[in-house]
């Protein structure tokens, strides 16, 4: 028991990582002037990693592995074909996933190949922003293969987020767990990604929260002016960019932790409940955002339609006030020679008074009606 609550412990990406003796290449990205896309090779044995004092290649890596057993975890960043063609071969990589783990933009998912699976993550950055506009980026979006075999784990990362240096760091610090083999990457991977986007939960939670207070804010009386409904938008198409790495990995994630695979160790299986779990949860908070959105938005643009007919309301009732004295002047201005009053000495005034006494009943009975 005690052995399972430390691989509990020990997939939990929360954790700081540790500081210890840096025993291998560790490039958070790739450089372009690396002629290889090959960022880390290592040989794990016993929980261990194999030292052997110089880096190692695949094909040196995998011959280390088939004599003395253990398994080798090699990490890529956006290889090209070429590059990778030769670890597809030395690993017998299915062609579909090697042309799916090259060109990228592929929709979180497991497949089960004959002696490996293949796994699809989406990672998610949040962008720190100090106000939200229409141009506004919120999320960053990249992705991570996983190739697991029986001897072998192979991860190729697209995009300038989501490292995996921490957590290769910390897994290491916890040879139990690396000992169970390539599934229990595959598992501190799921569950690193997972936690990534409760964070990215957690952060668009207040981005919406701020929206929503400026939206309702009782000081605004429905002015459409305080929030614009392109950043209300803006911030929609990135939480359904969300929506999009959270919802297919679904599924993906309960059959991992739902059907028995050769490949993933039985002690593992069940801690990809957990990482399910969370996921369930995220994708109801995503569903939840998108929702609230569209009601801030419906209620901003509603709010703007009734400043708007107030504004009319305005207009048309300083039009029919000042349509009497246009009337009364318009009728006095045609030059007849026979009008009434036209010769009195008290015609100008008289005429006058009456003008600015219906002007203000007019302006007195609509502002009394909420017109001004």
């Amino acid at each position: 028991m005690s052995m399972i609550r430390d691989l509990r412990a020990a997939v939990r990406p929360s954790r700081p990582a540790p500081r210890g003796k840096d025993t291998g290449t560790y490039d958070t990205t790739r450089d372009p002037a690396t002629p290889s896309a090959v960022v880390d090779c290592a040989v794990y044995r016993d929980g261990a990693r194999v030292e052997t004092g110089r880096p190692l290649g695949p094909q040196e890596a995998m011959r280390l592995v088939r004599r003395d057993g253990g398994f080798v975890w090699i990490g890529l960043h956006e290889p090209t074909e070429s590059e990778f063609a030769g670890i597809a071969a030395e690993f017998g990589l299915h062609p579909l996933a090697v042309e799916d783990a090259v060109q990228a933009h592929q929709r979180p998912k497991l497949e089960r190949y004959d002696d490996s699976l293949f796994t699809v993550f989406k990672t998610i950055h949040y962008v720190d922003h100090d106000q939200l506009t229409a141009n506004s980026e919120v999320v960053e979006t990249g992705e991570v293969m996983c190739f697991t075999g029986r001897d072998f784990f192979i991860t190729v990362r697209h995009g300038g987020q989501g490292s995996l240096r921490a957590l290769r760091h910390r897994l290491q610090d916890e040879p139990e767990l690396l000992a169970k083999g390539p599934s229990a990457v595959l598992h501190a991977i799921a569950d690193h990604v997972v936690d990534g986007y409760i964070a990215v939960a957690d952060a668009l939670q207040d981005d919406i929260d701020e929206v929503e207070t400026e939206v309702f804010s009782p000081g605004r009386k429905g002015s459409p002016r305080g929030t614009d409904a392109g950043s209300i938008y803006q911030l929609k198409r990135e939480i359904l960019e969300f929506k999009r790495a959270v919802a297919p990995l679904l599924r993906p994630m309960q059959l991992l932790s739902e059907r028995p695979m050769r490949l993933v160790d039985p002690d593992i299986q069940k801690y990809f409940r957990d990482v399910a779990d969370h996921l369930a949860r995220v994708q109801e908070q995503v569903v939840g955002f998108d929702e609230l959105l569209n009601s801030i938005l419906q209620a901003n643009l509603a709010q703007a339609s009734v400043a708007q007919n107030e504004d009319m309301r305005k207009i048309t009732s300083w039009a029919a006030i000042i349509a009497v004295p246009t009337m009364v002047c318009g009728v006095y201005g045609m030059n007849f020679r026979h009008m009434p009053e036209l010769h009195w000495k008290y015609g100008y005034p008289v005429i006058m008074g009456i003008t600015v006494v219906i002007c203000l009943g007019i302006h007195r009975t609509l502002k009394r009606n909420g017109w001004l």
